[in-house]
This record gives structure tokens, sequence and C-alpha cells, in this order.
């Protein structure tokens, strides 16, 4: 599953990150010290490691030049770890790939997806989570599956990829928003039954609008029979995040992968997982086809995704 968020032409993106880079910091602020081990890693800085992020509370958020969130969190500790400094570069979605495809920056994070097709032009490393199918449901009904979506009214934002899953289920009705709290007000005021978003958003949202009085809920996924008949369906299912770099970052991605899975290992991931309201059983158990997809691609035949599950 590829989540697609609105984006702002290529033109557009291109200007902010390019901008963003004016107002970051130039070689005066370069690290004096840089040991042996940070410079091997060849980022553009040595010693220092350029991410782009766009604002996407609570995945990443840059405060007092810092970036935060569950993926700002991550990457904070692994750059810890690899001797760089994290320097955050803010810009949109489409700014974020264009920056690691054309190689001004490092890195980008923050619920990218992986897809056979961004693979081609950059490099993914290891899942830092896995984001499962959720859905924000304002009362105390119940729903489980595509079924019981039958007819209802749903909602999501313009541009996502949950539009194509919608449109796709029988005599549901779409309600798009230019953005999800549009899709909270709705849901608050009973005019959309289901609304679908990324799970961090609805669990912040269940926090910051308690007069909302909705919760999450977690969507058991289709079946396979189910997306082979109608292949819209396969965005209903849970996609595979990835801190994404330029294709030219091979030994830097092999460093970030390998600390990500030993944050798996030592119940670091978990715990930021719950710092932000995640559930470590939704988030950090891979579906079955999470190595399927990578295996041959771009991992080796006998790859094996960081996991949880003992």
């Amino acid at each position: 599953m590829i989540r697609i968020r609105p984006l702002a032409s290529v033109l557009s993106a291109t200007l902010l990150l390019l901008t963003a880079s004016a107002c970051g910091s130039g070689g005066d602020d370069e690290p004096e010290n840089v040991s042996a081990e940070a410079a091997a890693l060849g980022t553009l800085t040595p010693g220092v490691i350029k991410v782009a992020v766009q604002p996407y509370a609570p995945y990443t958020s840059v405060q007092d030049g810092k970036i935060v969130g569950l993926d700002g969190d991550i990457l904070t500790r692994v750059a810890e770890r690899l001797d760089l400094r994290v320097e955050p570069q803010v810009t949109d979605f489409a700014g974020m790939l264009a920056g690691v495809q054309s190689r001004r920056v490092d890195i980008t994070v923050g619920g990218v997806a992986w897809s056979e097709d961004r693979q081609k032009q950059g490099l993914f490393t290891d899942p830092p989570y896995y984001s499962p199918p959720a859905m924000a449901v304002a009362g105390d009904k119940t729903y489980k599956t595509v079924d019981d979506l039958k007819g209802l009214d749903l909602g999501t934002v313009e541009g996502y990829v949950w539009v194509k899953s919608i449109q796709a289920v029988p005599d549901a009705k779409l309600h798009a928003y230019p953005d999800a709290n549009g899709v909270f007000d709705d849901l608050g005021a009973g005019r959309v039954e289901v609304g679908f978003l990324d799970p961090l958003i609805i669990i912040a949202a269940q926090k910051e609008r308690p007069d909302l009085k909705i919760e999450t809920q977690y969507m058991t996924p289709p079946t396979a029979e189910q997306v082979k008949a109608q292949p819209a369906y396969a965005y209903f299912q849970p996609y595979q995040t990835g801190f994404y770099l330029p294709k030219q970052a091979t030994k830097l991605e092999k460093a970030i992968s390998k600390q990500i899975d030993a944050m798996y290992a030592s119940g670091e991931m978990a715990e930021l997982v719950k710092k932000y309201g995640g559930d470590p059983e939704q988030f950090l158990k891979p579906a079955a086809d999470v190595a399927t997809a990578r295996r041959g691609v771009d991992r080796p035949q006998d790859w094996t995704p960081p996991s949880i599950a003992k």
C-alpha cells in the first residue's frame, strides 16, 4: 500500500526544499571533529545527516530546529549511535521524495511507503514500523471488514489512496476533504460514519478533540482473493514504511537498517510506538507479503523483515 498525500507541483516542492536548504546550516556550522566512522558513511556533509520532512505530527515536526515525532525520535536515536548530527529541512511530501532522488538531502522520513517504483529511484531502509489500516469511528458501532463498510458514508483526504479503496466498496459514498480536520469535523457531525487516515493522526485527534467522541479501530485486511477480485482493496491492507535515501547512499542505508533492527530487538521501537499512542502489536509485526514484496527486489531472497514477534 502506498499512501499518497495531496501534493504540490514538483516545481513548487523543489523551490520549497531549495529555500529550506538555503536557510539551513552552512559550512560554518559543520562539526569540527568528525569521527572516522561517521565520515565513512558518506553523508553530504561529513558528520551531518540532512533530512527532508514535512509537518505531519505526530510522525514528523520540527521544533526549535529539531525533528520530533515518531519518525523523528527513531532517526534521532539512530543518528546518535552513528555519531551524526541531524539537520532537518522542511518541505512538502513531493519535496521529500525529490530531495532524495536528486541527492540534495541524505534521507527523508515520515511514513514513506515502500514501493517497487520508489525503490528504483532510491534506497529504503528496513521498516521502522508498519502502518496498519486504521479507521476513525464516531459512536459505538464496530467495523471490522470491507463488507462492514458497504453502503456507508466514508471519508478520507483528497489524494490519499483510500479514495480508490472507498470508491470500490459497494454502495459506499465517498467524502473527500482537503485535510484531516474535515474528516474529523464530519465524523463528529454524523455526516460520515468511518474515516480513513494514518493511525497516529486518529489517535492524536482522540486526545486533542475528545468532544468528537471518536475511536480508533483497525480493519481486518481483505483476503488475497478479495484483492484479486477488486485490486483497489489492496489499499485496505497494512503497508511497510521506510526511511528513504539516495541510490548512492548504500553505506548509510545499511548502517541505519542495522540500528533499526537493533531497536526492535531491544524493545526501543515498541517503547517509541507506545509513546505516540500506537499499539506495537499493530505497528511492529509485518504482514505476510512484506517479505515477499522485497525479496529479490531490494533485499536478498532470505531477508526477514524486523518484527517483535517471537
